[in-house]
C-alpha cells in the first residue's frame, strides 16, 4: 500500500508541521529511500507551495531590517564570488562592526546582475528553522538552508557539485537546471569540486541527464557529487537549497579512531619515548598497529557520535526574558512543554539533550517520560521542583496559552 502526502501531513497545519519530507516529493518515503537516496536525482513537479517557508518579502526583510553580517550573505556574478567589501559597510555610530550588509550596495550589485546568497537560513528565519529541524529528524542527517536570489537571465555559479545532498525548492520565478552525473561519486567534505575542476568542465560538455525549468512549487533532489548549473529565466528567481549533511561510514570510522586514540593517550606505554638509537620502524609499527587494533576493539563511537550530531542542529528558540518571567512566577498551575528539537534521550536516570544533561532522582523519571511523550503539562503534574530545574536548564519552556 502506498502512502500519499495527505496521509502524512495536515494541510491546515503550520509551517513544518507533520512529516516534512512529504512536502518534497510525491512518492512514499521508503520508495525514495530505496530508489533515490544517495543514488539518483528526482524531479517532483508541483510538490508543494513553499511560500509559507520563504518569499520575496522575506528576502527584503532579511536584507534591509535584520542587520545581517557576513557570512550570512554572499554575492556571486559570472561564476565568481564577490569581495565582501563590495556589499558591506560599517554599522554606524555606537557599533564596532565593519561587515554589516549595506542594503544600498546589495541593491546595486543585484541590479548589475549579481546573485544574492542568503546563507544559514535555518538560523535566521524561523519558519525554515522549524522545517529543517523536523526534516533532519526524519532523515537522520543534519539539514542546512540557503536561498539563492538570481536576477533575470543571470547565472550565479558555473557547473559544480556539492559535497552534501540537496533539495532545491523553487519559491518564485523560474530557473533552468542542467544536471550531469558525478565525476566523483559520494564526495566527502574535504573533496570539493575545485579539486576536479577540469573533469567537471569536461563532463559539463556532454548531454545532460536532466535539462529542465523549475517553476514555483517544484522540487529537485540531487545526491552529493551530481553536477549542476542553474540560470534564471525571464524574471527574478528565488529558490531554497536544503543541504543534507550526510553521515557516512567514513564519519563513523573517524569517530571510532578518535575514541581509540583517546584510549591510547591514557596508556603510559604508548606515551613513552622510543629507545635511543632506533634504526628501523618495522617492529615499532607492528607494535603500535596491535595496540591501535586493540583500542579500536574497545572503542565506542556512540558518545562522540551523539555529541557531534547534537551540535549540528539548533534547538527551538528560547526567549531569555520570557523564560525568567516564567521561572519567577512559577506556580503549580504554570503550563510547560518540552523545548523543540532537543533530541532528548533518557539513559537510566540521566536526561540527555542538545543543551546538556540532567541527572534525575528516580521519583522524577515518570514526569520526565511524560514530558518527553509530547504535550503541555502543569508544573503540578511534573512536580514543582522538577519543573524549576527544567526551566533553568532550558529544557522546558512555557506552553502557548
Amino acid at each position: 500500500m502506498s502512502i500519499s502526502r495527505s496521509d502524512l501531513r495536515d494541510p491546515g497545519a503550520s509551517a513544518g508541521a507533520g512529516v516534512a519530507s512529504a512536502r518534497l516529493f510525491d512518492i512514499p518515503l521508503p520508495t525514495f529511500a530505496d530508489e533515490h537516496w544517495a543514488a539518483r536525482a528526482l524531479l517532483t513537479r508541483d510538490a508543494d507551495d513553499y511560500r509559507d517557508l520563504f518569499s520575496a518579502a522575506a528576502v527584503d526583510e532579511l536584507l534591509s531590517e535584520r542587520g545581517l553580517r557576513t557570512p550570512f550573505l554572499r554575492m556571486a556574478k559570472d561564476g565568481s564570488t564577490l569581495a565582501e567589501r563590495s556589499f558591506t559597510s560599517g554599522a554606524g555610530v555606537g557599533a564596532t562592526i565593519a561587515d554589516q550588509l549595506d542594503d544600498t550596495a546589495v541593491w546595486r550589485q543585484f541590479a548589475d546582475g549579481a546573485t544574492i546568497v542568503l546563507q544559514a537560513l535555518h538560523r535566521t528565519w524561523s519558519p525554515i528553522t522549524d522545517f529543517t529541524a523536523r526534516l533532519g529528524t526524519e532523515l537522520g542527517h543534519p539539514v542546512q538552508a540557503n536561498a539563492y536570489v538570481t536576477p533575470p537571465q543571470n547565472r550565479g555559479f558555473d557547473d559544480h557539485y556539492d559535497v552534501h545532498d540537496v533539495f532545491v525548492l523553487q519559491i518564485e520565478g523560474s530557473k533552468r537546471w542542467i544536471i550531469h552525473e558525478p565525476v566523483h561519486p559520494d564526495p566527502l567534505r574535504d573533496q570539493p569540486w575545485t579539486d576536479r575542476r577540469d573533469a567537471v568542465a569536461e563532463a559539463a560538455t556532454r548531454p545532460p541527464v536532466i535539462d529542465t525549468v523549475l517553476q514555483p512549487g517544484d522540487c529537485l533532489y540531487l545526491p552529493r557529487g551530481w553536477l549542476h548549473a542553474a540560470q534564471a529565466q525571464g524574471a527574478v528567481s528565488i529558490h531554497l537549497t536544503l543541504g543534507i549533511h550526510n553521515w557516512t561510514r567514513y564519519a563513523v570510522a573517524e569517530q571510532l579512531m578518535q575514541d581509540a586514540l583517546a584510549r591510547m593517550r591514557q596508556d603510559p606505554e604508548q606515551r613513552a619515548s622510543l629507545p635511543l638509537g632506533v634504526d628501523g620502524t618495522a617492529d615499532v609499527v607492528d607494535e603500535v598497529r596491535r595496540a591501535l587494533a586493540a583500542a579500536l576493539e574497545q572503542a565506542d563511537p556512540e558518545p562522540a557520535f551523539r555529541r557531534t550530531r547534537g551540535t549540528q542542529a539548533r534547538p527551538a528558540a528560547l526567549g531569555p526574558l520570557q523564560q525568567l518571567a516564567t521561572l519567577d512566577a512559577l506556580s503549580p498551575r504554570t503550563t510547560l512543554r518540552l523545548r523543540g528539537n532537543l533530541a532528548p534521550r533518557l539513559d537510566g536516570t540521566r536526561l540527555h539533550t542538545r543543551v546538556g544533561w540532567l541527572d534525575l532522582p528516580t521519583d522524577d523519571l515518570p514526569a520526565a517520560e511524560l514530558l518527553l511523550g509530547g504535550g503541555a503539562f502543569s508544573a503540578d503534574e511534573l512536580g514543582l521542583e522538577f519543573a524549576r530545574r527544567l526551566l533553568r536548564a532550558g529544557i522546558a519552556i512555557p506552553a502557548a496559552p
